[in-house]
């Protein structure tokens, strides 16, 4: 049996590629940290491995344990990092000089994987294209202009300096979908009656539902591809109002406030909640990377490489995947 390595297995996009993994026949290890809720990791065949990454010295002694006792993994799907952070050195610490040395400690300790797929973001390109609003490609210099987007571009860069080692890159657009906390938000304000959005020029936007995401991972271990970085999107382009308006017909909500924010009062708002957040020692949903991220109008990207090499063929579109996620909101009591 193929033994595969998910770590951040405990999140929203870690615990659904394990159980895809566990579906087909996989040895699996979920890696994640001791303080993690296992509460969607409860399959009797899911083995479990500390992962310290913020520890060199211990790291490398828990993977070492894991050599000995167990071999070394066939597949790592590294899912683990950070979305949310206090400051740009956070994201640079978790999302790049964890992943640095977590790949470090793999080839000293003659660890490389067959294949190693790091899940990046749309991100690491940041607002390109707005002015044609045509896909963002592969071929197109990244300009990340948030601390999230150029954490993982370095953890990109760094990748694909590497000689001869195995890595995948997948760049999903926006994920959503059950157990997934911050588009819950926008369910949350819309079953209020209640829609917020921001800006007033042209805004294209795109999502991928979870489970297509957790498609194309193992599309891409199946088809044994290396080396090579691929976009993650359902296909299809949306305007502002096309997810909120989903969400209000499958919630039955008769009546919704819409209330359009201008950008600046949004930086405002959104710098204030961030210092506030940095103040007492925490991260904020809200903060001046958010507020770039909402600011962008243009989100196409191209997958054709995806669905040409991989055989990616998205089964959710926004449709579907909305109905689906908010009847798991319902009967997990979220709304």
């Amino acid at each position: 049996m193929k033994r595969i390595l998910i770590t951040g297995a405990s999140g929203f996009i870690g615990s659904f590629i394990v159980e895809e993994a566990l579906k087909q026949g996989y040895t699996v290890w979920a890696g994640m940290r001791a303080t993690s809720s296992k509460r969607y990791l409860q399959h009797k065949d899911l083995r479990f491995i500390e992962l310290d990454f913020s520890n060199i010295e211990r790291l490398q002694t828990q993977l070492q344990a894991q050599k000995d006792n167990y071999g070394s993994f066939d597949y790592i799907v590294h899912c683990a990092g950070a979305t949310k952070c206090r400051d740009k050195d956070e994201f640079d610490n978790v999302n790049y000089h964890q992943t640095v040395n977590f790949v470090e400690i793999l080839k000293t300790l003659d660890m490389v994987p067959r294949q190693f797929i790091y899940i990046s973001t749309l991100s690491v390109f940041g607002p390109i294209r707005e002015n044609d609003y045509l896909p963002i490609r592969e071929d197109d210099t990244p300009q990340p202009n948030t601390a999230y987007g150029e954490s993982k571009l370095k953890t990109e860069l760094y990748l694909q300096r590497q000689l001869d080692f195995p890595y995948v890159l997948l760049r999903p657009t926006g994920v959503y979908g059950p157990r997934e906390a911050d588009y819950y938000l926008m369910a949350k304000s819309i079953d209020k009656h209640i829609d917020f959005s921001v800006g007033y020029k042209r805004q294209d936007l795109t999502f991928v539902y979870v489970k297509d995401v957790v498609q194309a991972i193992f599309a891409a271990i199946n088809q044994n591809v290396v080396r090579r970085a691929y976009f993650l999107s359902d296909g299809n382009v949306y305007s502002s109002r096309d997810f909120s308006d989903l969400i209000q017909k499958e919630m039955n909500k008769s009546f919704v406030l819409r209330i359009k924010c201008p950008l600046f009062i949004l930086k405002i708002v959104s710098l204030l909640a961030e210092k506030s957040a940095q103040l007492s020692g925490k991260a904020s949903t809200l903060n001046s990377d958010k507020y770039k991220i909402m600011k962008q109008r243009n989100w196409q990207c191209d997958i054709a490489p995806a669905q040409d090499e991989l055989g990616y063929q998205p089964k959710y579109d926004l449709k579907k995947g909305v109905a689906e996620t908010i009847d798991w909101y319902k009967n997990e009591g979220w709304l």
